[in-house]
């Protein structure tokens, strides 16, 4: 009878300490050095407004023929608009969403509704997500807490290591880990954690393109940890910055292409 008390007294600590787990969080000093850090990330970026480009994702998984798809976006980044109109493959074509704020849809052209989705949504088959595509502010110091600040060295390239964990629902992973550039700001791999600490996503960036309005991010490979070998190439393209008509940020807009 003592031996089975004694088994179910360590069994009940065990799973205490498991519940009763902190994230790790930075200290305050460290805290604040990598906030800036991540906030100025967002701002050597050329998304300060309305933007359009064409977004073309190329799939690979293993023993199937590679997938490609092509959208359109249009963004006002200062306002939390956003519309996608995918334009390949034909069979999609019109397959749309649509964010106001906190509300985003998606939209089917051949029964032409609306339904209410989430920025955690992937494109299509692909390791792309909305909140990939909206490049509105990340709010870092509202939606994450910093677990830890390095320095470090990737490739050629001194960098910032700065691991996050979320504080809110709003993200679409529990932790993630950046790795950014020291000579100028730019992320160059983003590593995305489950809650239980396992990799579920590696996102590297290659190529960055200068233009007057900042640095844009033109191409990326999102690499599936879970399912290996799985991967999606993403490459931006006719990209302009010019003031956008507000109709194309309406159900309206998006009913009207079919």
């Amino acid at each position: 009878m003592k031996r089975k008390n004694l088994i179910l007294g360590v069994l009940c600590l065990f799973c205490a300490s498991l519940f009763a787990q902190e994230v790790k969080i930075a200290d305050k000093e460290t805290a604040e050095k990598a906030y800036k850090i991540l906030e100025s990330t967002d701002d050597v970026l050329a998304y300060h407004g309305d933007y359009s480009a064409t977004i073309s994702l190329l799939i690979e998984k293993p023993g199937k023929p590679n997938e490609s798809l092509q959208y359109k976006i249009f963004e006002r980044t200062d306002k939390d608009l956003m519309t996608i109109v995918q334009l390949f493959p034909e069979a999609d074509k019109g397959n749309g969403y649509l964010r106001d704020g906190e509300n985003i849809w998606s939209y089917d052209p051949i029964s032409r509704k609306f339904s209410h989705t989430s920025i955690k949504e992937a494109l299509g088959d692909s390791d792309v997500k909305l909140d990939d595509i909206n490049q509105d502010s990340n709010h870092w110091r509202e939606n994450f807490n910093i677990e830890s600040y390095e320095q470090g060295k990737l490739g050629k390239y001194p960098v910032d290591i700065i691991t996050i964990v979320a504080k809110t629902n709003e993200p679409s992973y529990s932790k993630v880990k950046y790795y950014i550039r020291q000579d100028v700001p730019l992320t160059l791999k983003e590593e995305d954690y489950s809650g239980s600490g396992r990799l579920m996503r590696t996102i590297l960036i290659p190529k960055y393109s200068k233009v007057p309005a900042g640095y844009v991010p033109i191409q990326m490979i999102l690499r599936d940890e879970l399912n290996k070998g799985e991967n999606t190439q993403q490459v931006i393209s006719d990209l302009t910055f010019d003031k956008l008509p507000d109709n194309l940020f309406t159900k309206a807009y998006l009913e009207s292409l079919n």
